[in-house]
């Protein structure tokens, strides 16, 4: 998920890493359109293998070329397609905004792993996430929890609503909250408020952290409550911790240890059969992925780790790569 261009992300990412400036690249480009597709790469002389078992790649967001068939391969490393995550929709699109409304779906990759699944047994199918717009885009702000748990909600409803229309065969909804510095609102209504939803005004330069948790846990609540579906968080560690801080500065109100996720730090720009990861490090490697609110790798609610083309960093490929465990899931 990239919602920042390209050379702004890499500033933004290379400050997450240093953990001066947390601000996150998002699930998908900040365009109305998909990034133009290279030409598919060439097969390599030994397709990579994920691993250890129940490991499986996939992508996301924005379309990526899956190669051949029966079963599909993962796009640049020709190992099994083992999964496809979409944009179900943006809070910036639902209210209207002329900026920042852009829905990072791929028809034909939902249909591809979809097909690895049903016909070929293998992967996870089609997820989707929720680009959410925090308290501070909220049309009701009035800086209560109580309205910040509606917002939650009336997002959790669109999620559910828009899924209607697709067929979402991975059980966890993805809640995307990040930083994207883009407008309608650098920080997505996160850590400042907004004179409305899509004015680009600030009004107020921070949101108190339990509103914003308030906010998630309405959204969570509404979606495992109204469906059969788990929820999970997209983040990174030094944004998440920008939102709802750390156990000494805000208590429980930072931790989700209960809470599936998906994290997109550290990341690579070389997606290759070199770099490609086992488990939960790049291959033979020590940059392995960090997850947030209290989690660790170890924890069996991490879930997915974006390791190439999502935070800030692209690739050449302009592709979102991902690692899934379909393991924590069983």
């Amino acid at each position: 998920m990239r919602a920042v261009s390209k050379a702004l992300g890499a500033i933004i990412t290379a400050a997450a890493l240093a953990a001066a400036v947390p601000v996150a690249a998002s699930a998908a480009t900040a365009t109305s359109a998909a990034p133009s597709a290279p030409s598919a790469p060439s097969a390599p002389a030994a397709p990579a293998v994920d691993g250890p078992s129940g490991f499986m790649y996939g992508t996301d967001s924005w379309p990526a070329t899956a190669l051949l068939s029966n079963p599909y391969r993962e796009p640049a490393l020709w190992g099994p397609y083992g999964g496809y995550i979409g944009m179900a929709g943006n809070w910036a699109r639902t209210e209207g905004c002329k900026t920042g409304n852009f829905l990072a779906w791929s028809s034909a990759n939902s249909a591809e792993a979809d097909e690895n699944l049903t016909k070929n047994h293998v992967g996870v199918g089609t997820g989707v996430y929720w680009y959410m717009g925090g308290p501070g885009v909220d049309p009701h702000w009035n800086g209560t929890d109580a309205e910040a748990t509606n917002w939650g909600v009336v997002q959790a409803k669109d999620a559910l609503a828009a899924m209607k229309s697709l067929k979402v065969t991975y059980p966890v909804v993805w809640a995307d909250i990040e930083l994207p510095g883009i407008l309608p609102a650098k920080d997505n209504g996160w850590n400042s408020v907004y004179s409305s939803p899509c004015s680009e005004k600030v009004i107020h330069t921070s949101v108190p952290a339990g509103v914003d948790r308030s906010e998630l846990n309405g959204f969570a609540n509404y979606i495992t409550s109204h469906s059969t579906y788990k929820v999970g968080v997209y983040s990174s560690a030094p944004v998440w911790t920008s939102i709802f801080g750390t156990p000494a500065t805000t208590g429980a109100v930072s931790l989700i240890p209960n809470t599936y996720e998906w994290t997109y730090l550290p990341e690579t720009s070389s997606p290759t059969g070199s770099t490609e990861p086992t488990g939960w490090c790049l291959h033979d490697s020590k940059t392995c992925a960090q997850f947030f609110g209290g989690q660790t790798s170890s924890s069996k609610y991490a879930l997915m780790w974006q390791w190439s083309g999502g935070g800030g960093i692209t690739n050449k490929y302009g592709w979102d790569f991902d690692q899934i465990d379909l393991n924590r899931l069983k």
